[in-house]
């Protein structure tokens, strides 16, 4: 299915509405693991009403940084050094997590930070490691500036979207922070391996089935819900 739209130019005979959903839909499909991502890096601050701030105010700064990777594309792909400080900094991320300490609940926990300034640059920079890979695919659909950043824009509410659901489902599912920075490694392993094999390519579908398992295994079990005992005088 990714692999037909990655040639849909071809196939739309260049209708701009078309290409327009066609890059939308590529944003919404490579967007899912990039939000459990910026989810599970907002749970390092220990109130909601901070964690939806510093995703607000982190993914304006990630929009203006993803707009600027857009027109430098035709630049910044023509550099494999890019992809592998993207990919470093994945992989720094995944590292730091399961080398982490158990927190009470058994699970690692990624970072913890004590104000909503010390976040957003974490949540721009991985956003725009992610960035890397969506913006390279999004140019291999379509060469028109204008229709990649409305594409990148609509794909951007998306994800901040799918990172406020992500918040929640966090705090439900054991395994799903342990499966985002799962899939945070698998990313930074394909941009080395771009980076490493530029010809070789990758099926966009075998990508997509792997996180898709990868999500399965983290919605798989609920965590255990405390029941609330009545107080002695109720």
């Amino acid at each position: 299915m990714i692999d037909k739209l990655l040639d849909a130019p071809l196939e739309v005979g260049g209708s701009t509405p078309m290409l327009l959903l066609v890059l939308v839909a590529l944003e919404a499909v490579l967007s899912a693991d990039n939000a459990v991502a910026l989810a599970s890096i907002s749970q390092g601050l220990a109130d909601d009403k901070l964690r939806r701030q510093a995703l607000n105010i982190g993914l304006i700064l990630a929009y203006i940084l993803r707009m600027t990777l857009i027109l430098a594309a035709t630049w910044v792909v023509r550099y494999w050094q890019f992809q592998v400080l993207g990919a470093a900094y994945l992989l720094w991320l995944v590292f730091q997590y399961f080398t982490s300490s158990k927190g009470e609940d058994g699970e690692h926990h990624g970072p913890k930070f004590t104000s909503v300034w010390q976040a957003i640059p974490t949540i721009a920079i991985t956003d725009l490691a992610f960035s890397l890979d969506s913006v390279a695919t999004a140019i291999a659909v379509s060469t028109d500036t204008w229709l990649v950043i409305s594409g990148a824009t609509i794909g951007i509410i998306i994800l901040r979207f799918m990172a406020g659901l992500f918040i929640k489902w966090l705090d439900e599912y054991t395994h799903l922070e342990d499966a985002g920075y799962i899939t945070v490694g698998l990313v930074g392993i394909k941009l080395l391996v771009k980076a490493a094999f530029p010809d070789l390519e990758i099926p966009e579908a075998l990508v997509v089935i792997t996180i898709g398992a990868i999500f399965a295994w983290g919605f798989s079990q609920r965590k255990d819900t405390p029941v609330k005992l009545p107080d002695a005088g109720e």
